[in-house]
């Protein structure tokens, strides 16, 4: 699509993801904190323990998605967890966030996984349209705890 890329981002992109990456946080009532997103984002790269899918329009950053490697025991196999995807408000509905999708879900399959796993907030009702418009399905078997440590 003219306009627009998506591309694998590298530590070379930290200064591009790092304010994507702070509003990402913000949208979730979390406090500005650039140094430590850039902080958090280097040691990922640093550590490949994470893989981060880059949306450029004209040539600037737009919007991002994260995944993180894990592995399924019941399945004994690989899987991801899509952990973040944030599009620049100016940039919503111009397909990047189902672009971004697409683009993990081709990443998963090429590295062997045998699915992407996510969760959002309840209300995101925005986020749940478009991923159930991607054919991502609720979990209604499990029941998703936490433990705050």
């Amino acid at each position: 699509m003219p306009g627009f890329e998506i591309r694998q981002a590298s530590i070379l992109d930290l200064d591009s993801i790092v304010p994507l990456f702070d509003a990402y946080r913000q949208f979730y009532r979390l406090p500005s904190d650039p140094e430590g997103a850039r902080r958090f984002l280097r040691e990922r790269f640093e550590n490949k323990e994470s893989v981060i899918f880059l949306a450029l329009v004209n040539g600037a950053p737009a919007a991002f998605t994260q995944l993180y490697p894990s592995f399924s025991s019941a399945s004994m196999a690989r899987i991801f967890v899509l952990n973040d995807l944030f599009v620049c408000p100016d940039e919503r509905r111009q397909g990047l966030g189902a672009a971004l999708l697409t683009r993990a879900a081709e990443h998963g399959r090429q590295a062997g996984a045998v699915r992407l796993v996510l969760s959002t907030e309840i209300t995101n009702s925005t986020a749940q349209s478009l991923y159930e418009k991607m054919g991502w399905t609720v979990d209604n078997v499990f029941r998703t705890y936490q433990l705050k440590l």
